[in-house]
């Protein structure tokens, strides 16, 4: 399915070269994300289409774009995926609580998030991939699976299931900091179901739902039914860029299991990692808990556009946290960010500035070191304070907020 259009960012003067420093999950330390000349490859999961698009989805993918800007700003290629869960269990469940159709349901708000995307000016991914559309590549890597003997269906007469065998993998709590116990109560929060009889493990995954009544199903080698949801990205992943591309990105609610989960799939039928480094971005909370659909403590960015909040000033309102910092949003939060919005349109409306070669190499560096928006931000936010007779100045600045954090002024 396609994605949405957006404009490509200036090219900047001097040497953009560098690597960029990410935080991985997986270490618990910086790396290198992404070669040092050349393609990098990122993969980000996408949104379950049935509320999009709230602000902790719109903050990982902001953040995810600043590794992308960052990246080609350093002279590399992008080759950039992403999914969409367009057949999913919460996707079903909401449908029919409205009585909507699923697959206009999926419709309508993948075209939302297209929108919101594109109206923060998060660059896009070469397609967006749906699971429906995948349908022959995830049965593929299944049966690649089952050549490894890490796949089987549980002896349910009724719905037998396919399952991928943890054990299969040695690397599944690698980096998590979890226990066990700890594992296989997140596990059941997060869509597992770790007391299924027949299960030759508690964390054992689904890959492959039967067919149950009312429920979309395909024919395939695994019987009438559909794909689970870590199977999906594993397949989808591997088909658009490889073995052991350069990123996995998401919110750090993938961090266990989902990512762990694909990561183990990927090891067994390629003998290679998935992903060099694992992003994860932290959560976005109001009235004091974690923004989330089952809490419906959500902040949509089409609502804030419906009333007029100009989406730069939503998108420097996601820029001032670190990706990784959890945050609560407040309408405080919001007026910060459009007050610092004006601020920088006048200073770059003016017909002289400072200098900004320095802050160019500031912002340069921020994002080269963990992708620190903050700091680039403060960066910005001295020239703009500084003034000067430079007629250059405004003009840079324009650019570099431009190509580099993606604000257009």
């Amino acid at each position: 399915m396609r994605a949405w259009n957006s404009p490509e960012p200036p090219v900047l003067p001097g040497s953009g070269g560098g690597r960029v420093l990410v935080h991985d999950s997986l270490t618990g330390a910086l790396q290198p994300a992404g070669p040092e000349t050349g393609e990098a490859r990122l993969y980000a999961c996408g949104i379950t289409p049935y509320d999009a698009t709230h602000l902790g989805h719109a903050a990982t993918y902001v953040a995810i774009d600043l590794l992308n800007r960052a990246w080609r700003d350093a002279g590399l290629g992008v080759r950039f995926a992403q999914n969409v869960t367009d057949v999913d269990d919460p996707l079903l469940e909401r449908a029919a609580a409205t009585g909507v159709d699923w697959t206009a349901l999926a419709e309508d708000q993948i075209e939302l998030y297209r929108g919101d995307m594109a109206a923060l000016r998060v660059l896009p991914p070469m397609a967006l991939t749906g699971v429906v559309e995948s349908l022959g590549i995830v049965t593929d890597l299944i049966g690649r699976l089952r050549d490894e003997q890490a796949v089987y269906p549980v002896p349910d007469p009724e719905y037998p299931d396919w399952y991928f065998s943890v054990t299969k993998a040695s690397n599944l709590m690698q980096g998590t900091g979890i226990s066990m116990l700890e594992a296989e109560e997140i596990f059941a929060e997060r869509g597992g179901d770790p007391d299924r009889p027949g299960k030759r493990h508690r964390l054992d995954c689904l890959v492959w739902r039967q067919e149950r009544p009312g429920e979309p199903a395909w024919d395939s080698w695994l019987g009438r039914g559909r794909p689970g949801w870590h199977v999906e990205c594993t397949a989808i992943s591997l088909d658009l860029l490889g073995e052991e591309f350069d990123v996995q990105a998401g919110g750090r609610d993938l961090a266990f299991p989902h990512h762990p989960m694909c990561a183990a799939e990927a090891l067994v039928a390629t003998g290679r990692p998935m992903a060099k480094v694992f992003l994860h971005t932290g959560m976005v909370g109001l009235d004091g808990a974690k923004m989330s659909k089952s809490r419906g403590n959500l902040v949509f960015v089409s609502r804030l556009l419906a009333e007029g909040v100009d989406p730069m000033a939503v998108r420097l309102a996601l820029l001032a946290h670190h990706y990784r910092s959890d945050w609560e949003y407040s309408t405080a939060v919001l007026e910060q960010a459009q007050a610092r919005l004006e601020r920088w349109r006048t200073a770059v409306a003016a017909p002289t500035g400072a200098d900004a070669t320095a802050t160019l190499d500031a912002v340069r560096s921020a994002l080269r070191h963990d992708l620190d928006a903050p700091a680039a931000l403060a960066a910005v936010d001295s020239w703009a304070e500084a003034g000067g007779d430079d007629p250059s100045g405004p003009a840079l600045v324009r650019d570099l907020v431009d190509a580099l954090l993606g604000v257009a002024l």
